[in-house]
């Protein structure tokens, strides 16, 4: 782990009211002089986070709060890739969570992209040429197919 535990900028992760049940949430987060600010999205819809953080104890905590709706408490730890923690919305609403810088990633979402991005069997039709002549590969496109857009 590197020397800045709290570092600035987009980070992303999950929460989840069940072990299987993970809810995908980016932000962007600032970490200075103890405190944390920032905002994000999730499946919720916006909302915006303000806390703090202990570069000693690896602590950080904070509210997400969703404009015009709920709030939801954050209390984690910073370790190994990421804060891990709890989310409570009331006493008998929490569940879990674990968030981490953008560049570092984290095997539970890189898994989860693998696993949702198998490759699939191309599908194609079998040409025949006529009695006596041979199949002609195609190998360029006409000229009606061609793409002259400016990137």
């Amino acid at each position: 782990m590197s020397e800045n535990l709290f570092p600035s900028g987009h980070w992303t992760g999950f929460y989840s009211y069940a072990p299987q049940d993970k809810h995908r949430m980016d932000m962007h987060l600032t970490f200075a002089r103890g405190k944390v600010a920032g905002e994000g999205n999730d499946d919720i819809g916006v909302f915006l986070v303000r806390g703090g953080y202990n570069n000693t104890t690896k602590e950080c905590y904070w509210t997400k709060a969703y404009p015009g709706s709920h709030d939801v408490y954050y209390r984690g730890f910073r370790e190994g890739k990421g804060i891990w923690g709890k989310w409570e919305l009331d006493q008998l609403t929490t569940g879990g969570f674990h968030i981490w810088p953008r560049g570092e990633g984290s095997g539970d979402l890189e898994a989860q992209a693998t696993a949702e991005s198998k490759p699939v069997d191309a599908i194609g039709v079998e040409e025949t040429a006529p009695a006596g002549e041979e199949v002609k590969a195609r190998t360029q496109r006409d000229e009606s197919s061609r793409c002259d857009h400016q990137f």
